[in-house]
């Protein structure tokens, strides 16, 4: 039986060092601040701070850097009780810079978010969820955390949990290891009942430049709901209801950090509001509402500084003109 309305979130948990050098890179930065950041950490975030139920499983260091993300999702609600502490690595980190078009530059320290093992983890608690969310930005890059995401992945899957997934894909990450990362993906799309990809990843994933293809091909490998973020111009939502481009609002964008969280986290938190999320698989009328309203969550954070600290309340997405 599900947890309510619970949406455990899967994966990394990190320090970003935000470079507030804005237009400058990171060779030159010399100013950065410190933000909880990972993009399932956000997604977790970002469902919280619109007032739904969230958990977050994912591992950090016992060290400073790692109490200071705890005591960060503790502050925005988000259940930690599956957080583990590593004694013998450190916290992940990664510094982040913006470039002059807003976009974003990252050098990664990885650490102890590859210690994730299913081992010791209470899985009943993870598995009462209603929704199981896997941000794969560092996960498929190996240590503990891959298996133990893949696993985890299997289990939802046999349990009948809705699953959520978004690949992430970071090219200074993966380069030369690109196809590793296309087939590992594939992997996890054929178990997801929600996708979301970006336009260059979906390009990568499935080598088609139409979207309409594209998304054919991820339900094809089992993806039920596939929904393609295309910045400004919205997303392009499909299922077997139908296919279509829907939009979003018109934003001046200062800072695109998060956006894609801010939208998956608007996405599965009306998702665990209904009464069973497998519902609208076959109801497009009711993924487009959906998809719209995340859209504007995902407007929204491009219109401020940061991840977390600029993911939107249920009222500024409410309230925010259309």
């Amino acid at each position: 039986m599900s947890d309510n309305n619970l949406v455990v979130c899967i994966g990394e948990i990190l320090i970003d060092f935000f470079c507030t050098d804005i237009e400058v890179d990171l060779k030159n930065g010399t100013n950065y601040v410190k933000q909880a950041g990972g993009a399932p950490a956000n997604v977790s975030a970002a469902i919280a701070k619109l007032g739904g139920k969230a958990a977050f499983v994912g591992t950090v260091g016992n060290d400073p850097f790692g109490t200071y993300l705890i005591e960060t999702m503790n502050h925005l609600h988000v259940d930690t009780t599956m957080i583990l502490k590593d004694d013998k690595t450190k916290t992940t980190l990664a510094f982040v810079s913006l470039k002059a078009n807003g976009e974003r530059d990252f050098v990664f320290c990885r650490g102890a978010d590859e210690q994730l093992k299913l081992g010791v983890l209470e899985t009943g608690k993870l598995m009462a969820a209603k929704i199981l969310h896997f941000g794969s930005a560092t996960a498929f890059l190996g240590g503990n955390l891959t298996e133990t995401y893949l696993l985890l992945m299997n289990l939802a899957k046999e349990r009948g949990i809705f699953i959520s997934f978004d690949p992430n894909f970071r090219k200074d990450l993966w380069e030369g290891r690109e196809q590793e990362f296309i087939e590992l993906t594939k992997v996890a799309v054929s178990k997801a009942n929600f996708t979301k990809v970006s336009k260059e990843e979906l390009i990568l994933i499935t080598g088609k430049e139409n979207l309409g293809e594209g998304a054919k091909y991820l339900h094809q490998l089992g993806s039920k709901i596939v929904a393609v973020t295309l910045g400004k111009e919205g997303t392009f939502l499909s299922s077997s209801s139908g296919q279509k481009i829907v939009p979003s609002i018109p934003i001046k964008s200062i800072d695109s950090t998060g956006a894609g969280d801010g939208f998956v986290g608007a996405t599965l938190y009306q998702l665990s509001k209904e009464e069973d999320p497998f519902s609208i698989i076959k109801n497009f009328k009711r993924q487009e509402e959906i998809i719209r309203f995340s859209n504007k969550a995902g407007a929204i954070v491009c219109t401020k500084i940061g991840a977390i600290t600029a993911l939107p309340t249920l009222e500024e997405v409410i309230f925010e003109k259309k």
